[in-house]
């Protein structure tokens, strides 16, 4: 089964800008920032990681979303849309766990990702991960 990123669904504003995933149904969603729609350094760390998780490079991913988790901390913007924007890091960086077989730091993410923002993107994930890990 061909599991690239086929699908790209606009998100809406987040911060200054908009955010965007892609991902077909099957698979895990990987959320990124539009370009120059975010601080620089912020939406860097944000591509990167999902780019590095698309790319298989699990270890890289997950350093660059804890990143870019830390710098949403200091971000300036209204707090629903960086709690939104850290749900999709959190996520991000669940997902890069899951594929390195990191599977507790995995569900924590997710779990943490959809209590922030629960929404159809971070659900889709953590439904699928248990369904993948039978939980």
């Amino acid at each position: 089964m061909k599991r690239s990123l086929i699908k790209t669904i606009a998100l809406g504003s987040l911060l200054t800008g908009s955010a965007a995933v892609m991902a077909d149904s099957s698979d895990y969603k990987l959320m990124v920032i539009e370009t120059a729609t975010a601080p620089k350094p912020l939406e860097q760390s944000f591509n990167s990681c999902a780019l590095n998780v698309e790319s298989k490079n699990y270890a890289e991913a997950e350093a660059i979303c804890t990143k870019a988790i830390a710098l949403l901390k200091d971000a300036d913007g209204s707090k629903f849309k960086v709690r939104q924007l850290t749900s999709y890091a959190l996520s991000n960086r669940g997902v890069a766990r899951l594929k390195a077989k990191n599977e507790t730091a995995a569900i924590a993410d997710l779990y943490e990702a959809v209590q922030l923002n629960k929404n159809s993107l971070v659900s889709h994930n953590l439904t699928r991960a248990k369904e993948e890990l039978a939980l």
